[in-house]
């Protein structure tokens, strides 16, 4: 009798055991959910650089965005390189860009020029090559400051011993606001344009000639 109940009860314990094995295990899986805490370090430092556009209303990105602006000025590929600051409702010139001091023209490392031919700015010769555009604002005339550094961070290596150009430019006022700064290489007919930065309500045209 004994050994009758042992042989169902080992009959049973097998069939639960293969019921069991054809079914999947019983986890709860996590869904995977879009990153929504991108740092601050992700929004200011994209893979590659942006072209900023005309932009009249705030943004939701954090920090100085890294920046390019390119154009054709006769035969002269110029590239603009930058961080783009924006505006987010503080005084800009005068207040957080002081009158009367060397600025970076734009955030974080030196805003770079590049050309691969020879230039005219401002009136004067640029070899091609890649330089530093750094600016003193006033409140009524700028200078615009080609250096030969153009690997520093803001303007704490800057020396006006290494300066190929320097000439003066009345801003404009911009015909409306723009939120982050922008640059774009306009070019003019054959042989002429501009490099022209905007930010809040003021319009700086730098002239270029082949």
């Amino acid at each position: 009798m004994m050994t009758k109940l042992n042989n169902s009860f080992f009959v049973l314990v097998c069939c639960v055991f293969l019921a069991g094995c054809g079914q999947e295990p019983a986890v709860e899986e996590t869904p995977e959910h879009p990153n929504h805490h991108a740092t601050t370090k992700e929004a200011m430092e994209p893979a590659g650089s942006l072209a900023i556009g005309a932009q009249s209303e705030p943004d939701t990105l954090k920090g100085s965005l890294k920046a390019e602006a390119h154009g054709m000025i006769g035969p002269a590929h110029v590239t603009v390189a930058y961080h783009s600051p924006a505006v987010r409702g503080r005084v800009i010139w005068g207040g957080l860009v002081a009158h009367n001091q060397v600025w970076v023209t734009g955030a974080h490392s030196a805003t770079s020029l590049q050309t691969d031919q020879p230039i005219t700015i401002g009136g004067q010769p640029l070899p091609a090559g890649k330089y530093a555009l750094f600016t003193i604002p006033g409140e009524k005339e700028w200078t615009v400051i080609i250096n030969r550094n153009w690997e520093q961070h803001l303007a704490d290596n800057y020396t006006e011993a290494e300066d190929v150009v320097r000439f003066s430019v009345e801003p404009e006022t911009a015909t409306q606001h723009q939120e982050r700064l922008r640059y774009e290489v306009v070019p003019e007919g054959q042989d002429k344009g501009a490099v022209v930065m905007t930010w809040d309500k003021l319009k700086l045209t730098l002239p270029v000639g082949v």
